[in-house]
């Protein structure tokens, strides 16, 4: 079986069509939840702070805009990770309600176990994306 990141909501689904998309920001836009779009060649599970696709969408109440967003991202970095973020901003939330992957690379080798053996026994762990092994811009093609 072929690696596939899980991070987000949706995660374990097989990857949504752009009509499941959108209904998705509706069910988002319905909330009130502004949307944005992010992108990462780095999709390590503690790289929280990918790169954003313009601006956060506050004013933009139209899903067809927003997926439109979603593509152009998509035509630009399409060996990238792509999310999709709702951001909640009701007072005592005021943070991610919903967030899930768009977008693939059509390749991903995944990531290896690095274990770090310490004092007294002690027995450290941490990943290693694959991917990394490339320099960024150029690690999700063949």
């Amino acid at each position: 079986m072929a690696f596939h990141l899980t991070q987000g909501t949706f995660s374990y689904l097989p990857p949504l069509t752009d009509d499941e998309i959108k209904l998705q920001i509706e069910y988002a836009l319905d909330h009130n939840w502004p949307m944005s779009v992010e992108f990462t060649d780095d999709p390590h599970p503690r790289n929280t702070y990918w790169e954003m696709w313009g601006m956060p969408m506050f004013d933009q109440k139209d899903a067809a805009a927003i997926l439109y967003e979603v593509n152009e991202c998509r035509k630009a970095y399409p060996n990238h990770y792509i999310r999709l973020n709702a951001y909640d901003p009701s007072r005592g939330r005021q943070s991610l309600r919903m967030s899930f992957i768009v977008n693939r690379p059509p390749n991903d080798p995944g990531f290896g176990l690095i274990r770090q053996e310490g004092s007294d026994r002690q027995l450290r762990y941490t990943l290693h994306s694959y991917a990394t092994d490339k320099p960024k811009g150029e690690r999700f093609t063949d």
